[in-house]
């Protein structure tokens, strides 16, 4: 199967039941240094290697940071990374190291990474009764229509290493207002980047759009290739940035860290030159406002869910009307919707039709163990600073 052409392609998300369909188009939109962002929510996190010829090169003041922890760089590529100690992880946010490993992330590889799930408990999801609207009714998930590259071309997975081994998420194709047309950049979950307060980064971060473009089965990619697995390719990240909330308050179940946990990611192809924009032929503006859950307006959660009954392999939706949802009092407010999707979904994007364009509005964050919702994050100030750094410092490159 040869890679679908993305190029001056028009997208379109069917949401029957939001609008009549949520079109994907490529619209532009809209900081502050990482010492701004410091003592906020929201902090910068930078920054990989490159591979060539064999070497893994690193700017001098990362290659110095990672001498700091006692870490060879030039043995990171022949799996060095995979040393988990407590000491080896790094976790401060100048430590971001995510090297180009070509070859790494193979299809059997991707088919057998675990899901990165933040299931919160029946008390937890109760803490904060009188700041959380009721809980919302299921709403089954529906299968996105194929092939991905013509209904939800900026959906797709986020792979990564963990001390646990290979898992996976959901992530979205974002503009770049700084550099229109020419995006490289994916929003997806902290806890899809970083291990919040019980660890640090995690490794070997790409971001796959369209995976399995024409949602094949299982038995149907027993012997798929790796072009009907990434379409496009693989795009590994060269950058990271997620909020000091979910650095310092993530935990398994989700925590304090919750209404914080969204990341940014600037990729790279593994091969080729064109950006991700111009190469899946689209992008979503990010919306910023945070609206109110009764102003929001109807909301599409879109992502790959992995945890049975699903498998991973095809691309799901929710659609529903959000709620307010928070697991303390002291904490933000976040959006909650009804959706059956399970773990391998977090990070996926959650979008509406803000002056009758589709945007970004959340992602997927935690949910509970009966898989009959999901909680994501109120994008606002603090997520506009760590995005406009981003693009400013990075996207250029």
């Amino acid at each position: 199967m040869s890679a679908p052409s993305g190029r001056g392609r028009r997208t379109v998300l069917a949401a029957t039941g939001l609008v009549a369909a949520l079109a994907l188009t490529a619209t532009a939109c809209g900081g502050s240094e990482e010492d701004e962002a410091k003592g906020k929510p929201d902090a910068t996190a930078s920054r990989t290697a490159d591979s060539g010829g064999g070497r893994v090169t690193v700017p001098s003041d990362i290659a110095d940071r990672l001498k700091e922890h006692g870490i060879d760089v030039d043995k990171w590529k022949d799996g060095g990374w995979e040393n988990w100690d407590r000491d080896k992880w790094l976790s401060e946010a100048e430590d971001f190291v995510n090297p180009v490993i070509e070859g790494l992330w193979k299809p059997d590889r991707m088919k057998n990474a675990k899901e990165a799930d933040k299931t919160v408990s029946t008390k937890d999801a109760s803490a904060a009764e009188g700041v959380s609207d009721p809980e919302p009714a299921q709403v089954r998930a529906v299968g996105e229509k194929t092939p991905y590259h013509e209904n939800a071309a900026p959906v797709g997975k986020v792979f990564f290493d963990s001390p646990e081994g290979p898992a996976v998420c959901s992530g979205t194709v974002i503009k770049d207002v700084n550099h229109p047309g020419r995006s490289n950049l994916v929003w997806t979950a902290g806890h899809c980047v970083h291990a919040g307060s019980d660890g640090g980064w995690f490794r070997n971060l790409v971001f796959v759009p369209a995976y399995n473009d024409l949602g094949k089965s299982e038995a149907e990619l027993s012997n798929a290739n790796a072009a009907e697995i990434a379409p496009y390719g693989n795009w590994w990240a060269d950058w990271a940035s997620t909020s000091n909330g979910w650095i310092q308050g993530g935990s398994p179940s989700g925590g304090d860290g919750a209404a914080y946990d969204y990341a940014v990611l600037h990729v790279k192809p593994e091969q080729g030159a064109k950006s991700l924009e111009e190469t899946v032929g689209n992008a979503l503006d990010v919306d910023f406002s945070a609206p109110s859950a009764a102003e929001a307006g109807r909301m599409g959660a879109w992502g790959y869910p992995a945890a049975p009954p699903y498998n991973g392999l095809q691309m799901f939706k929710c659609l529903d009307a959000p709620g307010r949802f928070s697991l303390s009092p002291s904490l933000p407010t976040m959006y909650r919707i009804g959706c059956s999707m399970t773990g391998g979904s977090s990070g996926g994007g959650w979008f509406r039709v803000r002056d009758g364009k589709t945007v970004l509005v959340s992602n997927t964050s935690i949910g509970p163990l009966d898989n009959t919702w999901l909680a994501g994050p109120q994008l606002g100030a603090d997520a506009e600073a760590l995005y406009q750094n981003m693009s400013k410092t990075y996207g250029g490159q």
